[in-house]
């Protein structure tokens, strides 16, 4: 990456990237932070390479940003129309607003505007996200391969081939960590009933979850597979997943669940 970075917004998801550039020398082409809150740019205060602004007319007349990140919350993006002043073959805007469609950039910072929208993860937040990404006919693969680089600085990063799939993986991933968390919550509520505390239970329940991912994300195996090898015919794992397993337990669940937050990301997209 030999680019100058522009990030509009500082927030959780703006500050945990910012956060993984600088861990791997991002700052050395240049960062210049557009962020209103100080509290949020104080623990970057003073690194070398970055520049802090609090709004976008305050940006350096000579810097010129070969990716813009916007990372406004989605009701607040209006506010980037100014930044269409930087559209050109040089200079890509990539997007971490969920609902705001590549449409809407073309018509917020001009047709010609190369833009690349993506929908990451909360658990960017602790680098272990997934963030799926499509750009519009303007973007070049040198940008989209730069917008994979710089989303990876938090976890996973996918080219997805259209735009379209983003309703999906919205309902996979970007709304998936609440369903996990979800299932943490049933199951140390349903170790309560069985006799522990709330702090045990929750404590097992999470732990199980995390390290089962992790094996997962690890593993050359597939889930199945995985499944299959915790589970001994007639034992205890076998009785709990007829229930789970059932014609009326957790597939049909799941995906009548990702079929209507699918559909809702349709609905929203502007």
């Amino acid at each position: 990456m030999n680019k100058s970075l522009l990030l509009l917004g500082c927030g959780k998801m703006g500050g945990a990237l910012l956060q993984g550039w600088l861990e791997k020398g991002y700052a050395a082409h240049g960062i210049c932070v557009i962020e209103h809150s100080e509290a949020a740019t104080a623990q970057f205060e003073g690194i070398d390479g970055v520049t802090l602004v609090r709004d976008i007319p305050d940006v350096p007349a000579d810097f010129r940003p070969g990716m813009i990140m916007l990372a406004l919350k989605p009701q607040m993006m209006d506010a980037a129309a100014p930044l269409a002043r930087y559209a050109g073959p040089e200079t890509a805007f990539l997007s971490i607003a969920a609902g705001k469609t590549i449409r809407y950039f073309e018509n917020l910072l001009g047709s010609e505007a190369a833009i690349i929208r993506s929908m990451p993860n909360t658990p960017a937040a602790v680098g272990r996200g997934i963030t799926a990404y499509v750009g519009n006919e303007a973007a070049s693969q040198t940008q989209m391969d730069l917008a994979g680089d710089l989303l990876s600085a938090v976890g996973e990063a996918l080219e997805v081939p259209e735009e379209g799939m983003l309703d999906a993986v919205t309902a996979v991933s970007g709304s998936g960590p609440a369903y996990v968390f979800l299932v943490i919550e049933a199951m140390a509520a349903a170790g309560e009933k069985l006799g522990l505390s709330a702090d045990l239970a929750m404590r097992l329940a999470s732990a199980t979850v995390s390290g089962a991912g992790e094996l997962a994300r690890q593993s050359s195996e597939p889930a199945a597979q995985l499944r299959q090898n915790v589970t001994s015919p007639g034992g205890t794992t076998a009785e709990a997943l007829k229930v789970l397993m059932a014609d009326d337990g957790i597939g049909p669940v799941f995906e009548k669940a990702l079929k209507a937050a699918a559909d809702r990301s349709r609905e929203l997209a502007v």
